[in-house]
């Protein structure tokens, strides 16, 4: 089998790449040898987009939990936590805090580490009803997953982050990447949505076998 490049677009505040990343896991143990790469896709990119998506940023809390609802019944865990997000006393937050957070424990721990950072952000919003807007709560996620914190909020507060997950939005538009979670695999093959982990075996090894043939 030659080795696959999948790239991975998500965005921490994303409800239906809360399970798809579990399911990347389980390929990261199947498929070792296939390297899988994170991407930064901003939902909400700046606070007025609540306002063009939702009406406002108060009124956004009650769709976005009915997305929720969906995403836990594709959840292979069902981990959502609906009732506490609903009790929580917080606007919902904006992507690019928790995107920053992660690009910047990818520079100060490689991919390992933004992978923690990423699942941590994600499981502290939609497990345990944390604010991760919030900048206490983020520097708090990131001490919990064992990455360097110094090195860590070094590489947060560079602008060499920013140019970096800048890069990754700017990708996703070359690519066509509309929505998130969303695989791009070697570059040209797309997988769109949190699709079951048979699916994207499936997937994987139909364009592996494609790649090979041509």
């Amino acid at each position: 089998m030659s080795k696959l490049s999948i790239e991975f677009f998500h965005d921490v505040i994303c409800s239906f790449c809360f399970p798809m990343s579990y399911r990347m896991r389980q390929i990261e143990k199947l498929m070792p040898d296939a390297e899988i790469i994170h991407r930064s896709f901003a939902l909400v990119r700046e606070e007025y987009d609540f306002d063009v998506m939702f009406g406002s940023r108060e009124e956004a809390k009650e769709e976005i939990l009915s997305h929720w609802e969906h995403a836990n019944e594709n959840d292979d865990l069902h981990r959502f936590n609906i009732e506490g997000m609903r009790k929580a006393d917080f606007l919902f937050p904006g992507s690019m805090k928790g995107l920053l957070a992660c690009k910047a424990a990818y520079f100060a721990g490689g991919s390992a580490s933004y992978w923690d950072v990423f699942d941590a952000l994600q499981n502290a919003l939609f497990v345990r009803s944390l604010n991760i807007g919030d900048q206490e709560v983020i520097d708090s996620v990131v001490r919990e997953t064992g990455t360097d914190f110094e090195a860590w909020k070094k590489h947060y507060e560079a602008p060499e982050t920013l140019e970096a997950v800048e890069a990754d939005l700017l990708l996703a538009e070359r690519y066509g990447v509309r929505s998130v979670p969303h695989l791009v695999i070697n570059g040209k093959h797309h997988v769109s949505g949190a699709v079951g982990l048979d699916k994207i075996i499936e997937a994987l090894g139909k364009i592996n076998k494609f790649s090979e043939s041509s």
